[in-house]
């Protein structure tokens, strides 16, 4: 079945549309709890019958569109439970550790305030798969009547999982820090200074917080959330205050966020930023050293750089590549047994440590390994020799299917062509935007820059760029 509303991380548009209000959430709950109570669902084991847990990032629209969308969870049988302003990874390991029969996150993730969206975690705290998206839209009722949610009042709240995220991660850090010999006890990162960017959002009271309790000496910013001001020049999109103050208070490094906080891009101690890939790259390489890299298979998408596949053949190991989307990375991990992918983006995805991707547990992962080498971050990130890369984010009037866009296609076919063994070009619909993502990699800056103005110009023959 085709979906309809869902993209690549749940629904997501402008709060106040025609997809992201308070009707369409209260009928997407009551969609959802049908689809979560079928028969066809109801013998996963350790699941709580009905309990859901709603967790939201920092953006004004979310307090009304969790109390719809529990109006409709309630309507469907299930009993909503609001885990308050939470990150998205804490959301998925209460659902884990509680066996609730559904989790629900209220959040646009990186987008501006001005949109929200919703996305779902099933039993166990896995992301939904296409199939699960596609069965939920068709049980959606028609547009009128909503069920009604005017009326209901928010779900009863509970502060517990917030803070058992926290200590659990903390915990963590500890543990695997006195294993590997860098550290003992609580203060694992004692005397460190650390800035956090919490992009004025959820993660304003969770890193900051576990970070302090490792001995860490913090510094935040992107840590006072208005309601209006998510992502707003700051954050894992808006890095560059992060690298400002990392070098200002001479810090060992700045850990960015967005606004939910499955993300994390890193800030090494001379102001130079760490993506996703640079991440994937330092954490498997690590592991493969250590034998712990399991399947000896790193998972990415395919828009993680071709140094990265270079950096694993070289330590014995092998990388994965997926559709982009961090569950499609999970769905492959969990297919092949690999416990450990990601995304350039920074949704890093540690089966050990989450069931999702999960922005604090990244960093405290790339931590313990600064910790344990005694190398700073910018030693560190030399691990991956990028090949040089560029990218053109188009906006355009309609998605019309590539296949539909002969121009385009057949520059792509060419440029394959041409730069087989040595390069790549990628052109994508973004998820989540009306956007064409256009994507070129090679050897030289040179052939980058040529691929890009030729992919261009043959999306600009097909479609209507804004």
């Amino acid at each position: 079945m085709k979906r309809l509303h869902f993209g690549t991380d749940g629904v997501r548009g402008p709060y106040g549309g025609p997809l992201i209000n308070e009707d369409f959430a209260a009928r997407l709950g009551y969609a959802a709890a049908r689809w979560a109570t079928s028969a066809a669902r109801s013998s996963e084991a350790n699941a709580n019958e009905r309990v859901v847990l709603i967790g939201r990032d920092t953006r004004s629209s979310g307090e009304a569109l969790t109390r719809a969308l529990a109006a409709g969870l309630r309507a469907g049988g299930l009993e909503p439970v609001s885990l308050g302003v939470t990150p998205t990874p804490a959301v998925a390991r209460a659902v884990a550790a509680r066996g609730a029969r559904l989790g629900v996150v209220v959040t646009a993730s990186h987008n501006p305030a001005a949109d929200n969206g919703i996305k779902f975690f099933a039993v166990g705290g896995w992301k939904l798969s296409d199939a699960d998206e596609a069965a939920i839209e068709a049980l959606l009722p028609a547009p009128e009547p909503a069920p009604a949610w005017r009326d209901t009042p928010m779900p009863p709240e509970d502060a517990a999982a917030t803070a058992d995220y926290i200590r659990a991660l903390s915990a963590q850090a500890t543990e695997v820090a006195g294993a590997a010999g860098a550290a003992d006890g609580a203060g694992a990162f004692a005397g460190w200074r650390i800035v956090v960017d919490a992009a004025n959002g959820a993660t304003c009271a969770t890193t900051p917080a576990a970070l302090r309790r490792l001995g860490a000496e913090v510094r935040v910013v992107g840590g006072e959330p208005d309601g209006t001001n998510i992502n707003a020049g700051v954050g894992s999109e808006h890095p560059e205050r992060l690298a400002r103050e990392v070098v200002a208070r001479g810090a060992r490094l700045g850990v960015a966020h967005d606004g939910d906080g499955d993300r994390c891009v890193l800030c090494d101690e001379t102001g130079t930023i760490l993506d996703g890939d640079e991440i994937l790259t330092i954490l498997a390489l690590d592991a493969l050293r250590r034998g712990a890299l399991a399947a000896d298979t790193l998972v990415v998408t395919v828009q993680s750089n071709l140094g990265v596949d270079a950096a694993l053949r070289d330590a014995g190991g092998r990388v994965e590549r997926t559709d982009v989307g961090d569950r499609y990375v999970l769905e492959r991990m969990r297919a092949l047994g690999a416990r450990l992918g990601g995304e350039s983006s920074g949704h890093i995805v540690n089966l050990d440590l989450s069931p999702t991707g999960d922005g604090l547990a990244a960093a405290l992962g790339v931590l313990v390994i600064m910790s344990a080498s005694g190398r700073p971050l910018s030693e560190l990130r030399g691990a991956l020799r990028k090949f040089p890369q560029g990218t053109r984010n188009l906006r355009v009037r309609e998605k019309r299917p590539l296949a539909e866009c002969p121009a385009l296609s057949a520059e792509v076919a060419a440029l394959e062509t041409t730069l087989a063994g040595a390069g790549r070009v990628m052109a994508r619909f973004s998820g989540t935007e009306p956007k064409l993502r256009l994507l070129a990699e090679a050897r030289d800056l040179a052939t980058v820059a040529d691929a890009l103005q030729r992919l261009e110009a043959a999306a600009r023959r097909d479609l209507v760029v804004l």
